[in-house]
């Protein structure tokens, strides 16, 4: 998720694990816990600092790679001690630093999990990307409910609203898994209906909300999207569909073994095969499973490929453009207004 998330859902376990009578009894702790856990809890996406300025892809690779894995979480932990320990060593025991360091950084890979972006969450074992598309990488309720209850759990000097905001956590969470399952049956009901036979699908929420639903599913080598309001009753909008990409079939001139090539691959692995040429631009490859507007197949970021230059590495850009038409239909469709 957002690093703001990442840091106050690190705060939020880290008061829980502290005393409530050391906080009463001493109100410059659980300032301490909770800044201690804050960092702690962001340090996990240093791993965007992982990058070349010749190797745009580079950055893709390492951003919520190894720093997110469950086996690094001991390490993590330490290195956020390391980096605090000449900051507290005065005022807390190396076993409390380390305590409380570790249960900030505790679940940063597995909220990324819960995103459609993902993490390497079984780093060295299993080599793939974990991503349960259960909540959007930015939900301003969850992170604000996060937020509430740590700025309680400072003024009131109280681990009771951290105990409440992983309630709380846990609770969006499911709903996210039960909202999750709706879409995704409207979906199977929607193929099958067309005459299709889903090869494999992603339903994952749109931008900041866990009501509308945008579902790509392949079949026979073509990507179709839909949208799917999950409320209280379902409803879908039928959206784009567009040829999948094929390295052989779209650019058979290509030469292998060049770096162009290998980008290419790089990209096609990192988007976990969801790619197609941008519309009305054939030199860009995007991932489909991305969009500024959900029922579209226009891309949120792709490459830029130049054949004429296939040892050169590819460009990687972000085609943020966003109208406010395009947001009043987005607003209207979470809404229920059309």
């Amino acid at each position: 998720m957002d690093i703001l998330t990442q840091g106050l859902i690190g705060a939020t376990v880290a008061q829980s694990v502290s005393c409530d009578k050391q906080h009463s009894a001493n109100n410059s702790l659980i300032r301490k816990v909770t800044l201690i856990g804050f960092l702690s809890g962001m340090l996990a996406d240093a791993d965007v600092l992982i990058r070349s300025n010749t190797d745009p892809l580079l950055v893709l690779e390492y951003h919520r790679h190894f720093t997110h894995s469950l086996i690094f979480i001991p390490i993590g932990a330490l290195i956020a001690f390391l980096l605090l320990w000449p900051f507290f060593k005065n005022s807390l025991s190396n076993k409390q630093l380390y305590l409380f360091c570790f249960a900030g950084y505790l679940f940063s890979g597995l909220i990324d999990a819960c995103t459609s972006y993902g993490t390497h969450l079984f780093w060295p074992f299993i080599d793939q990307r974990i991503a349960w598309h259960i909540i959007s990488i930015i939900d301003p309720i969850f992170t604000g409910m996060l937020l509430i209850c740590v700025l309680l759990g400072l003024g009131l000097k109280q681990t009771l609203f951290s105990y409440i905001a992983i309630s709380f956590a846990f609770s969006y969470l499911s709903l996210g898994i039960l909202q999750q399952q709706r879409a995704e049956s409207v979906i199977h009901d929607l193929a099958k209906s067309r005459g299709h036979v889903i090869e494999r699908s992603v339903v994952k929420p749109t931008l900041g909300n866990l009501i509308l639903w945008r579902a790509i599913y392949e079949y026979d080598n073509r990507f179709y999207v839909d949208v799917v309001r999950a409320g209280i009753t379902i409803k879908h909008n039928e959206g784009d569909s567009i040829d999948k990409f094929n390295l052989e079939n779209d650019l058979p001139l290509l030469s292998n073994n060049t770096v162009l090539v290998n980008d290419i691959k790089r990209f096609t692995y990192f988007s976990d095969d969801y790619v197609s040429l941008y519309p009305d631009k054939p030199m860009v490859i995007g991932d489909v499973r991305y969009s500024m507007e959900p029922q579209k197949i226009k891309p949120l970021w792709g490459i830029t490929i130049k054949p004429a230059q296939p040892d050169r590495h590819v460009m990687y850009e972000f085609y943020r453009e966003s109208t406010n038409e395009s947001r009043k239909q987005f607003m209207d469709m979470v809404l229920n207004r059309n």
